[in-house]
């Protein structure tokens, strides 16, 4: 076991009695300081460190898609990240991309706090966040200095980080005037991200998820392929609360409106699977909290989805698979059922920032055992 789970997170998890979201924060704070400067003499050696312990380069893992290369499969989901503040650093935690968001046109403040919770008994999180962020206007003009700068230094152009920006909508907005906020911010950051996702399946934005409803989903996809003069991929983020008839009438809006792939899943706002029966923090029934799940209560269904997906477009519609990603056999079981990428956030929090070379390592493992030559010829290799 690495220091960071037999030390460091009892320490955060435990002895400090934080707030989640404020140890968030200030870790988000150290990491967007390096962003902002590792070319300075400290930042540039505190880069190099990072890279040494936990980046893993192997041409196995490497994979196109949408013409995009992605160095590995290995991403950060959105949510962590709202507002792209270390978007410069997380290539160099061994990610070989990091999902950007999610951001509205309008910043606004969120829910109400205290509003992140760990369930630490289930491995998971409780959140209800609220896609609270700067707005898209900030986060173009954060990403327009991180590309400025891209450009000043030539050699960080090589196998750099790819940046997927995750667009919700502005609370503010109506569920009517949805397609013209969705496309408003792509509109403003389309330059600055290799692939788009449309989040219409968080639960912590009143009325969202009705916007998976076929004929409401489709005036956002309209609106956004009469934008996309550049060809970006544009992908949907569906809930795992989904029935497998309403997951079928997303897939074909996918295809009949060319969307690049399908991320699977958000967090669900199911409660039954899990062991916590009372939020610490609120004194609450979890049952009677608002927000979504992510972490290991939403690895099985999460799969299920993705194999759901693979076998209805015969592979043919690349999927982001997400939700209870701890070790290289939950990454390997989502590569498996259909997933050409994954992405990782809350095992994250609870392995520590080992767990991506660790689930790298595990990987490359997986494919000598089977004789295979690239991650790629694993994709969906298990779903028959």
């Amino acid at each position: 076991m690495d220091i960071y789970q037999s030390t460091i997170r009892p320490i955060l998890f435990s002895g400090l009695k934080t707030d989640p979201e404020l140890l968030h924060n200030r870790t988000l704070a150290l990491l967007s300081w390096l962003s902002s400067n590792q070319e300075s003499t400290l930042g540039h050696w505190v880069k190099g460190q990072l890279q040494q312990r936990f980046c893993l380069n192997d041409g196995r893992l490497e994979q196109t898609l949408w013409g995009v290369n992605f160095p590995n499969p290995m991403g950060l989901a959105a949510g962590f990240d709202k507002d792209g503040v270390a978007a410069g650093i997380w290539g160099s935690l061994g990610f070989g991309f990091a999902e950007l968001g999610t951001v509205t046109f309008h910043g606004q403040p969120g829910n109400p706090r205290p509003r992140l919770f760990r369930l630490v008994e289930d491995k998971a999180a409780l959140n209800r966040m609220g896609f609270n962020n700067l707005g898209a206007t900030a986060m173009a003009a954060r990403l327009e200095q991180l590309k400025v700068n891209r450009l000043q230094v030539e050699q960080l152009k090589v196998n750099r980080l790819q940046v997927g920006i995750n667009l919700g909508k502005s609370k503010v907005t109506p569920l009517a005037e949805a397609a013209d906020d969705y496309r408003s911010s792509f509109g403003l950051l389309r330059e600055l991200g290799d692939y788009f996702v449309v989040n219409v399946s968080s639960p912590n934005t009143p009325g969202l998820r009705s916007l998976q409803d076929a004929s409401q989903l489709s005036l956002i996809l309209d609106a956004l392929q009469q934008e996309n003069v550049s060809q970006k991929p544009i992908l949907v983020k569906i809930a795992p609360d989904l029935e497998w008839n309403a997951i079928a009438d997303v897939l074909e809006l996918a295809q009949s409106y060319g969307l690049a792939g399908i991320i699977a899943t958000n967090t669900t706002i199911r409660r039954d699977l899990l062991k916590t029966q009372r939020i610490a923090a609120t004194g609450k029934p979890v049952t009677e909290e608002a927000g979504g799940i992510s972490g290991a209560p939403l690895r099985q269904r999460s799969t299920e989805v993705i194999r759901f997906i693979w076998q209805e477009t015969q592979g043919t519609l690349p999927i982001i698979g997400v939700g209870g990603i701890f070790t290289a056999e939950d990454a390997w079981e989502k590569i498996t059922a259909g997933a050409s990428l994954i992405q990782v956030y809350t095992g994250w929090i609870y392995n520590g920032p080992w767990m991506v070379r660790q689930i790298l390592q595990g990987l490359l493992q997986k494919l000598e055992e089977r004789g295979m030559s690239s991650i790629s010829e694993a994709v969906g290799s298990g779903s028959g």
